[in-house]
C-alpha cells in the first residue's frame, strides 16, 4: 500500500502531500496520524524554512473525514461506548492545526481541488493559499450534523468576517475558486495545470527568505488578534529586537547598501 502522506525536504522546503487521490484524500486514521507526524517533524526540523502542504490527484485537496471509515467506528462506539470516534478531534485534528498555524516558518497550501470540512480547516491554517481555478471550498459540517472542527470556527470569521462565516457554516455549499479569492480565502488563483509549479514557486521564495523575521511576523499577527494596541506595541518591540539581532537582518542591511540580493541563512 502506498504511503497516505508523503514528506520530503529539499533545500529548506518541506513538501507534505496527502496521498489518497482515489479517496479524494479523505482522512482515515492512518492518514491523520501520518499527517500529524509529518507536520510536527517539519516544525521541529531546523533545516526546514518553509512548508508546502498539497495533495495528490486533481479532484481534491482533502474532503475531510473519511466517512466510510467513520461509519464503522460509530458502530463500534455504540457497542462499547468508548467514544473513540469523536476523540479524533483531540488526537489528530487539533494537533495538526496547532502545528500548522503555530509553525515558526511560513506554510503554503497548494489547493488542487475540493477542500471540505477538515480539509478546509487545514488550508485556512496555512499562511498563504495558492488555489487552482478548478478548486472549491465547503465547510460541510452541518451537512453531516456536526459542529466545526480543525480551527474553522476561529479562522473563517477572521478571514471572511463573522456574518459570512455563520452563513457558510449554517448553509454549507460549494464556494468556487474565484469567489474564494474575493472572500479572501484564496490568496492566488491559477490555472489547474500551473498549480504545482506556482505553489512550489511561492513556497520556495519563502524558504529562501528571512526565516527569523517570518517567524516574528507570524507571532506578531497572531498576538495582535487577541490583544490591545498597547500590548501589541510592546510585543512588536520584543519581536523587532529578536529579528534585529538575527544574522538575516545583518545580511539584508549589507545587501541593501550594496544593492545586491540577500542570501539569507535562516538564523
Amino acid at each position: 500500500m502506498a504511503d497516505t502522506v508523503l514528506h520530503e525536504v529539499n533545500d529548506g522546503l518541506a513538501t507534505i502531500t496527502l496521498n489518497r487521490p482515489e479517496a479524494m484524500n479523505a482522512l482515515n486514521v492512518e492518514t491523520k496520524v501520518a499527517l500529524r507526524e509529518a507536520v510536527r517533524s517539519a516544525a521541529a526540523d531546523d533545516a526546514v524554512r518553509a512548508v508546502l502542504l498539497t495533495a495528490a490527484g486533481d479532484r481534491a485537496f482533502c474532503v475531510g473525514q473519511d466517512l466510510k471509515e467513520h461509519i464503522g467506528l460509530l458502530a463500534a462506539d455504540r457497542e462499547d461506548g468508548s467514544g473513540r470516534t469523536m476523540s479524533t478531534v483531540r488526537e489528530h485534528y487539533n494537533p495538526i492545526v496547532r502545528a500548522l498555524a503555530g509553525m515558526p516558518k511560513p506554510v503554503v497550501a497548494g489547493v488542487n481541488g475540493v477542500a471540505a470540512g477538515a480539509g478546509f480547516g487545514f488550508a485556512l491554517a496555512a499562511d498563504f493559499r495558492v488555489v487552482a481555478e478548478t478548486a472549491s471550498f465547503n465547510t460541510s459540517f452541518a451537512g453531516v450534523a456536526l459542529s466545526a472542527d480543525s480551527g474553522i470556527s476561529w479562522a473563517l470569521p477572521r478571514v471572511v468576517g463573522p456574518s459570512r462565516a455563520a452563513d457558510l457554516l449554517l448553509f454549507p455549499r460549494t464556494i468556487g475558486a474565484q469567489d474564494a479569492y474575493e472572500l479572501g480565502i484564496a490568496n492566488r488563483v491559477v490555472p489547474a495545470a500551473d498549480l504545482a509549479e506556482e505553489a512550489v514557486k511561492v513556497a520556495r521564495t519563502l524558504a529562501e527568505g528571512p526565516t527569523v523575521a517570518y517567524a516574528a511576523l507570524k507571532e506578531s499577527l497572531a498576538y495582535g488578534l487577541s490583544h490591545s494596541l498597547d500590548e501589541t506595541l510592546d510585543k512588536e518591540e520584543e519581536l523587532q529586537v529578536r529579528a534585529g539581532s538575527s544574522e538575516d537582518h545583518a545580511i539584508a542591511v549589507r545587501a541593501f547598501v550594496a544593492k545586491e540580493r540577500p542570501k539569507y541563512l535562516g538564523r
